[in-house]
């Protein structure tokens, strides 16, 4: 058994362990709160800017843009989002691995990476990074969201790419993050199957022309875009560190729990061992 000066010191070192990550777990509960926020304003401009544009595109066939044009894919390009910190359980781990597991390895493939896990993890597998944007604030600039989808529209456009991919984990709730891939371009009308009742169906007349149109809104749909990935990883981060620092904690009050019974033993066995000598000794003198 050992004793009880080893056991209190492994009892402090745990209770110093259980204050950090009970402080993380706070830290995180803030900041997601404040970034869960921002992700519940734009989830309506985000889904009204998709349904304008999926109707643009179904019931105006003769439409003909650059960020349209399928063509066949050799060149694949993915916005991977990742988190710069560790400590959030299977936040990035999840993600990459589902992005791994789904890429075709037939074509080329090139990432720009948001987040130093994602870039590292990468790297270390020899795969081709374009750029990295590391350190990106919890609600990220609008300046820093343009240079994202300027970047993917310029390797889209000067064929570089064929597909632009953003890769993310969606945001459910502060247990759960879906790893999620969306198509960036070529952009696409939804499939018959998506499409709503004829009822609900609106039909639009256009000044200037729709091509016009299109031309000012397809960018501004791409922002949105990538500026709806930043903010589901960033949200579903603080969750997953959240409650992976609730975890720990609870993990930690549970050790030190079972350290103080076995440190209460230990004193109790010094205890009765001390006894023993006590008695031991006066036999012996009464003997003598």
């Amino acid at each position: 058994m050992r004793s009880t000066k080893e056991i209190k010191r492994r009892i402090r070192s745990v209770q110093n362990t259980e204050q950090i990550t009970r402080a993380m777990e706070m830290v995180a509960g803030a900041k997601l709160r404040k970034v869960q926020e921002s992700l519940e304003a734009s989830r309506p401009y985000s889904e009204q800017m998709k349904q304008a544009i999926e109707r643009i595109l179904t019931y105006s066939l003769e439409i003909d843009h650059p960020f349209l044009q399928e063509r066949e894919v050799k060149n694949r390009g993915y916005l991977v989002i990742t988190s710069d910190r560790g400590l959030c359980g299977g936040y990035n781990t999840n993600l990459l691995r589902q992005v791994l597991h789904e890429i075709d390895q037939e074509t080329e493939n090139q990432f720009f990476v948001v987040g130093k896990r994602g870039r590292d993890y990468l790297r270390r597998r020899g795969y081709n990074i374009v750029s990295e944007y590391l350190y990106v604030d919890d609600i990220p600039s609008w300046d820093m969201v343009q240079n994202l989808g300027e970047m993917a529209v310029q390797l889209f456009l000067d064929g570089v790419v064929d597909e632009v991919y953003v890769c993310y984990n969606y945001f459910i709730n502060a247990l759960q993050q879906r790893p999620t891939m969306d198509r960036l371009l070529p952009l696409a009308p939804p499939k018959p199957e998506e499409l709503p009742p004829a009822e609900e169906i609106f039909y639009y007349r256009y000044e200037p022309e729709a091509e016009n149109v299109l031309e000012m809104l397809l960018p501004r749909y791409i922002y949105s875009m990538v500026y709806s990935a930043l903010l589901e990883a960033k949200t579903s981060e603080q969750g997953a560190r959240r409650t992976a620092m609730n975890a720990a904690t609870k993990n930690a009050e549970e050790v030190i729990e079972e350290l103080t019974y076995s440190y209460n033993q230990a004193r109790q066995a010094a205890i009765t061992q001390e006894l023993l000598d006590i008695v031991n000794s006066v036999e012996a003198l009464e003997k003598g």
